[in-house]
């Protein structure tokens, strides 16, 4: 075999974990031996930028090398549409492909899973056959009409309900086993010519933290988790306070759910080496997004763009790439193009069959196995950050866009008027986020509430904001920005307007699966 060609990638996603939690990063508790150990030959990625803070759009970008407001994938529209995934561009190029996870986002209803030979969400909420077929259909239809998008995010709603409660108390056995042991299933019985692509996710680290009691007793002794708060809702909308000692608390239990994945992902890691597939397996690891215990004021992953969300942890074994740390500016959608480039696959090569709509073209200035890396003056077409990069003259840069939340912000007004709360109208929750970084300065724009810039390689933990016109590199950076945004059609429109539409979504849906929504409580 080829040595820089691996016949198999193994693709772990970390859900919620920060990368000052690790061990490869510097983290002073031992939470990720496993992690460590794979670091000694892997590259570790000090400067790995997501998205978009938050599950859904993040793995969207992962799977067709887009950016969010291209994909379209996030809480107003929960699903991707009309887009060829890298699964399916596997798939057809005979790669036996499967996806396993405990989170509710990665399902057919979302169309994360499409293309994959075999999938499996092990914290479905509701039954793979209520988010498919006619319903999944009807969903879709709801979900794009304006005028009946309130009705459509009751689903969603639903589903983070279920998610909270199945997580905490007598449910939160972790999920995390049960997807290991799937994925060593799969290889086990891969029998392609061509390899094998297993895409994992691990639930673990995101809220509600009921870490197993061997991992709790090391990070957290003593503490229960009902104790602590569990809801970030509460916080962010000033109905619960935190003091230090329950912040303590808390991210101990982070700590320990980390542990427990990592242990985890040490036990595949181990049967890999065992079993004489380590070295032809390209392995990469990362998170999806982090997560706020308090800085800025702020609990969980929602309302913003600090990099406690968005730089991220990424560490990738592969022949090209050495065991060595680097510090150049990463984006977590060109992984899309790194596995197809570490299985020797493109899209263009495969014409139809893969699909109704085209995937993305293999882009080696997007690949991190390429000399060619982020040598955008190279590419044939231009991306929209690629564009934004190449028509100035200042560096380099990552960009990441936050689309209002449905879900949070539904929460987070529940949770203000029980406590008796009047959430502004300047409150950070109704603002979409876009923000260009680079690894010296990160600039931020929002709809509703005042930009921020931060001179990142003077103030990492973006204490002191600064604008445009009070530094050249932050200046550059908001230029960039704007430059991406003109890419991608523009700045956000009017936060205000509104467009209905009175006609009926659900026209198309039989009566079976009108009945069934009604079953569920999503019509009258």
């Amino acid at each position: 075999m080829d040595r820089t060609r691996s016949s198999n990638v193994l693709f772990v996603v970390l859900d919620t974990v920060r990368k000052d939690h690790l061990g490869p990063y510097g983290y002073e508790r031992e939470t990720t031996p496993a992690l460590s150990r794979f670091a000694e030959e892997a590259t570790v990625f000090e400067s790995a930028i997501a998205p978009a803070p938050w599950t859904l759009p993040v793995h969207a970008s992962l799977f067709t090398g887009l950016y969010p407001s291209q994909h379209g994938a996030d809480q107003g529209s929960p699903y991707l549409d009309g887009v060829t995934t890298l699964a399916t561009v596997l798939s057809s190029a005979g790669y036996d492909t499967a996806c396993y996870s405990s989170n509710a986002w990665i399902t057919p209803y979302t169309s994360l899973t499409d293309g994959f030979d075999d999938h499996d969400s092990f914290f479905e909420v509701l039954p793979r056959d209520v988010l498919s077929g006619p319903l999944a259909s009807a969903w879709q239809a709801v979900n794009d009409n304006d005028y009946l998008r309130e009705l459509a995010s009751k689903l969603v709603r639903l589903g983070a309900m279920a998610h909270a409660k199945l997580a905490s108390g007598e449910g939160a056995d972790s999920k995390t086993p049960s997807v290991i042991d799937r994925t060593k299933s799969f290889i086990d019985e891969s029998d392609s010519d061509a390899g094998w692509f297993a895409f994992v996710n691990l639930m673990d680290a995101h809220l509600p933290y009921y870490p197993p009691e061997e991992h709790r007793e090391r990070f957290a002794p003593g503490v229960d988790p009902d104790d602590v708060c569990q809801n970030s809702k509460e916080y962010n909308s000033g109905a619960r306070a935190i003091d230090d000692d329950e912040w303590e608390a808390i991210r101990g239990l982070y700590d320990a759910e980390i542990s427990h994945m990592d242990a985890e992902l040490g036990r595949i890691f181990d049967w890999l080496r065992e079993t004489g597939q380590w070295e032809e397996t390209t392995v990469i690891v990362c998170a999806d997004h982090g997560e706020l215990h308090g800085e800025h004021d702020l609990y969980g992953h929602e309302f913003a763009l600090y990099d406690q969300l968005i730089n991220v942890p990424l560490l990738v074994k592969h022949p090209e790439l050495g065991a060595e740390r680097r510090d150049d500016l990463v984006e977590l959608l060109d992984l899309y193009h790194t596995t197809l480039d570490a299985l020797h696959v493109d899209p263009a090569d495969l014409g139809e069959t893969t699909g109704d709509e085209a995937a993305v073209a293999r882009d080696p200035t997007r690949s991190l196995l390429s000399s060619d890396y982020r040598r955008f003056d190279g590419a044939a077409e231009t991306d929209p950050g690629q564009r934004a990069v190449l028509e100035g003259d200042d560096g380099d840069y990552a960009f990441v866009e936050y689309a209002q939340p449905v879900i949070e912000l539904h929460h987070l007004e529940e949770k203000a008027s029980e406590a008796g709360i009047d959430l502004s109208d300047d409150h950070r929750a109704y603002s979409r986020l876009r923000a260009a970084r680079s690894t010296d300065a990160k600039y931020v724009r929002a709809d509703r509430i005042p930009d921020e810039g931060y001179r990142l390689d003077d103030d990492p933990a973006e204490e002191s904001p600064v604008g445009p016109a009070d530094d050249e590199i932050v200046d550059a950076t908001e230029r960039a920005l704007a430059r991406f945004e003109e890419a991608v059609g523009g700045a956000w429109d009017d936060p205000d307007e509104r467009v209905a539409d009175d006609r009926d979504a659900l026209a198309d849906a039989d009566e079976e699966t009108r009945d069934r929504l009604r079953e569920l409580g999503y019509l009258e």
